[in-house]
């Protein structure tokens, strides 16, 4: 008797097994100078956003959650940056990661003042493209599409000093796809 049990437990351990080892990976975050992945969830509007859509901008990507207040603090900041550099130099996209549509149609109606655009990534996908394992987490894509900088954290006292010159630095050095005759 005990030796037909063993055939079906080592059955049971190998497809287990196999099953762990194809499980996928965690993708690495994009580095510096990539492409970073294009989707970025969905507006308030339903429709989705992309960095595609940003380009000949700086955009920042901030991905935060409403119970994250460092992250709540940081749109605001960020937000004021915008504005300061002009919008249609400088777009942030705050995407709100790992929350329901409710929570995010009400958040998105609370931070309406706001003058940035808001995403939703309830299902984490768009935070799995671009390995978010922690928040607030930045990407920061330079006017041609690629990743100039990346940043995990937040810290009130050199962040944002830090995040605006790294943008005064993209708008005074545009890519060279973006200079004339190029």
């Amino acid at each position: 008797m005990r030796g037909s049990t063993a055939p079906g437990w080592m059955l049971a351990a190998a497809l287990a097994l196999a099953l762990v080892s194809v499980a996928p990976a965690r993708a690495d975050p994009p580095a510096v100078g990539d492409i970073p992945p294009d989707r970025l969830g969905v507006g308030a509007d339903g429709r989705p956003l992309r960095v595609s859509d940003y380009r000949g901008r700086v955009l920042i990507t901030t991905f935060w959650a409403s119970w994250c207040g460092p992250c709540v603090r940081e749109l605001s900041l960020l937000e004021r940056l915008q504005r300061a550099a002009g919008r249609e130099r400088v777009a942030v996209v705050g995407v709100d990661w790992n929350e329901s549509a409710a929570q995010y149609q009400r958040i998105a109606r609370n931070l309406q003042s706001l003058q940035l655009s808001l995403s939703l990534d309830a299902d984490g996908r768009v935070g799995e493209a671009y390995a978010v394992r922690a928040i607030p987490r930045m990407f920061i894509v330079d006017q041609d599409g690629r990743l100039a900088y990346s940043h995990t954290g937040y810290d009130p006292e050199s962040s944002i000093a830090t995040i605006v010159n790294e943008v005064d630095e993209l708008l005074q050095h545009p890519p060279a796809s973006l200079m004339p005759g190029s």
